[in-house]
């Protein structure tokens, strides 16, 4: 068997793995080994093209093919959780919205006993990582990060309307800033695309740094388990062109597999809950009761309505000759339709009196959903999705087979706590007054789902649950904490284990409220402080 050493070998190469890899090759003495399952094709037109997000989630060459358990929340269905296996990772193939979650979440985990996460703490890193075209001078944002953040510049004009809607129900503010100091009301959204493509951490934090000598990116490798010489961790098996391969780390290893397949690799190494390490026969090495549950998601739930007029983004007969055109303007300018990531548009609400944060997202999308797969919508319309922020219901994460290429078995108990409902039911009911109110009324569209019979609450309960899918923001599977259950500490290290520790967003205490993504990059530029030992920056101060 083959061996190679380094100072640091990650597990992953998606938001995060991108992100500590370039963080710790800048120090030109460290050797840092990058690895990921997937090939190198983040380049592909699909993750490249903003406007083509709904082909990168669907496209079976770039992901994983995870999908849930049957959940019986939703009646028996099993529901898709696209995952990208592509350097960038799901960073590769996501809906590029930037949001770092409300500063109340992070004062949670900080409140739970895990020191140095409170807001005030973790908003430098944000800030760090960011160049923000829109709001250049203000405290709250950076500019010489390597992600670049912006509104698009020209977006559908039935973002306009849907703003206009959202005014006339009343009882709402506007909001400029949904990454400021109060991110809640209803606005334009900013999304992670730089000169009309997609700025993934692979785009901004990697690619810029493997010409470094001391950085090697290992594609096309699939980790078996973590090597373990006793209760330390040695390194990473990895599996290449058939053969295994080890990958020696002679300071730590890092498991940045996301939360899906990071406590899949702890479970295969041995480290989990003896019973069901044992149940596929697997030794245990180290019992940690935690890994793979508490694991949770954002529930969604959509309304939609097709028109005749063509205002919306798609493809029809009457639109070929401005579809001409707007592919001619991102061909030769990379501007235009095709530069933006569809979703342009927002609110961040509370659902209830009582609330002490927005605890629903209502997503506008200008654009027909389609059917069936398609990269580009086809016809016209438009779409609202509820988003209920902080689901009650946990799930776990089981390994089907002791077989690493065998993918795990991924219960999400979506819509388990009947409570989960609430904020669903009243985000479809308010996205109904939205897309009643007089500024789309002269679209005369037709409502497809939940369809005009389903009106009384126990109707569109039924659809909720006939219906609801995940946003894809998978979290808590290796929590970070300090009770019995938590698989990592407040520094990111597995409980029990020297020199391994877990870097995405399997460690978050609890979910955010919000896009998981910027919150991942933020988790990797900490965790690189961490590991090189330098002290974190002061606490934010507007």
């Amino acid at each position: 068997m083959r061996a190679d050493e380094f100072d640091y070998v990650i597990a992953g190469a998606g938001t995060a793995g991108c992100v500590l890899a370039a963080r710790l090759s800048e120090d030109p003495a460290l050797r840092v080994c990058l690895v990921e399952a997937g090939g190198p094709r983040d380049r592909h037109p699909f993750i490249q093209v903003p406007a083509l997000v709904g082909a990168a989630i669907g496209n079976r060459s770039l992901g994983w093919g995870l999908k849930t358990e049957p959940q019986p929340g939703l009646g028996g269905r099993s529901v898709p959780l696209p995952r990208g296996r592509v350097v960038g990772g799901s960073g590769s193939i996501n809906g590029m919205a930037y949001f770092r979650g409300q500063p109340k979440d992070y004062d949670d985990w900080s409140a739970a006993g895990n020191a140095g996460w409170s807001w005030a703490e973790v908003l430098p890193y944000f800030i760090r990582s960011e160049s923000n075209a829109d709001h250049r001078g203000s405290p709250w944002h950076g500019q010489d990060g390597p992600i670049h953040v912006t509104h698009i510049s020209k977006p559908n004009a039935l973002n306009a309307v849907f703003l206009d809607a959202f005014a006339s129900v009343g009882g709402y503010r506007a909001c400029d800033d949904f990454t400021g100091p109060r991110p809640e009301g209803y606005g334009l959204r900013q999304g992670t695309i730089h000169r009309g493509r997609r700025d993934s951490s692979a785009a901004a934090f990697l690619r810029p740094a493997l010409s470094r000598p001391n950085l090697t990116l290992l594609t096309g490798a699939l980790v078996t388990r973590v090597l373990l010489d006793g209760t330390r961790a040695t390194g990473l098996e990895v599996q290449v062109d058939g053969a295994l391969r080890q990958l020696r780390a002679t300071r730590e290893t890092l498991l940045c597999a996301g939360a899906f397949q990071s406590p899949q690799l702890l479970m295969l190494s041995g480290i989990g809950d003896p019973e069901e390490l044992r149940a596929h026969g697997i030794d245990v090495r180290h019992a940690l009761r935690g890994v793979g549950r508490d694991l949770h998601d954002h529930p969604a739930a959509p309304i939609l309505r097709e028109m005749k007029d063509t205002l919306s983004y798609g493809l029809s007969l009457p639109t070929l000759p401005r579809s001409a055109w707007n592919l001619a303007q991102y061909l030769f300018g990379r501007t235009g339709p095709l530069a933006s990531n569809v979703f342009e548009s927002t609110a961040f609400i509370r659902s209830h009196e009582g609330a002490d944060r927005p605890d629903l997202q209502i997503v506008f999308q200008p654009a027909r959903r389609n059917p069936h797969p398609f990269p580009l919508p086809l016809g016209h319309g438009y779409a609202i999705s509820a988003v209920n922020l902080y689901p009650r219901s946990r799930g776990r994460l089981r390994l089907a087979s002791q077989d690493p290429r065998a993918l795990p078995r991924i219960d999400l108990n979506l819509l388990g706590d009947a409570e989960d409902l609430k904020p669903l039911l009243a985000g479809i009911k308010l996205g109904r007054r939205l897309l009643d109110a007089p500024a789309f009324a002269r679209f005369k569209a037709t409502e497809i789902a939940p369809g005009p019979a389903v009106q009384d609450d126990a109707a569109l309960e039924a659809y909720i649950r006939r219906t609801a899918a995940t946003v894809h923001h998978p979290v808590s599977s290796c929590r970070m904490g300090h009770d019995e259950l938590a698989v990592v500490d407040d520094q990111l290290r597995v409980r029990g284990i020297d020199a391994l520790r877990v870097v995405d967003a399997s460690v978050f205490p609890s979910i955010i409220g919000g896009n998981t993504n910027a919150p991942v990059v933020m988790v990797a530029e900490k965790a690189a402080d961490l590991l090189r030992g330098r002290p974190a920056p002061p606490a934010f101060t507007p």
